[in-house]
């Protein structure tokens, strides 16, 4: 599991809004926002997430872009092993089972194929 400090709300906000777009000024990252804060509060939270070790800051002419440290499908597994452990005690199982239950949940055609390789080639690999 990762060693940097956990999101708050609005940050964890900021770091959908930063994966989503690549990097960002805080300005677009604000204008993204459903009900952004002001602009001091929006750079309150850029600084705290990068001193957390969440987003780094590059100077690009007059303004300050952020961006990830970590990449967007390393966060996600890093997100879905806390909510694994934290909600199903560890069990994939029980994880796939309640997405499955969940009355809006579709599977197309290919997405049950898709998720019955990824059955296999875990089995193989022995996971």
């Amino acid at each position: 599991m990762s060693d940097r400090p956990k999101l708050s709300r609005r940050e964890s906000e900021v770091m959908d809004i930063v994966h989503a777009l690549g990097d960002a000024t805080a300005a677009q990252i604000q204008d993204q926002m459903e009900k952004p804060p002001s602009n001091g509060a929006i750079r309150s939270v850029l600084r705290i997430l990068v001193k957390k070790g969440h987003l780094e800051i590059e100077e690009r002419g007059p303004r300050y872009v952020y961006s990830a440290v970590q990449p967007k499908g390393a966060a996600q597994r890093s997100a879905a092993r806390h909510l694994l452990q934290t909600f199903f005690g560890g069990s994939v199982h029980g994880a796939v089972a309640a997405l499955l239950s969940l009355e809006d949940t579709q599977l197309s055609a290919e997405d049950q194929e898709r998720l019955k390789s990824l059955i296999d080639e875990a089995a193989e690999e022995g996971r």
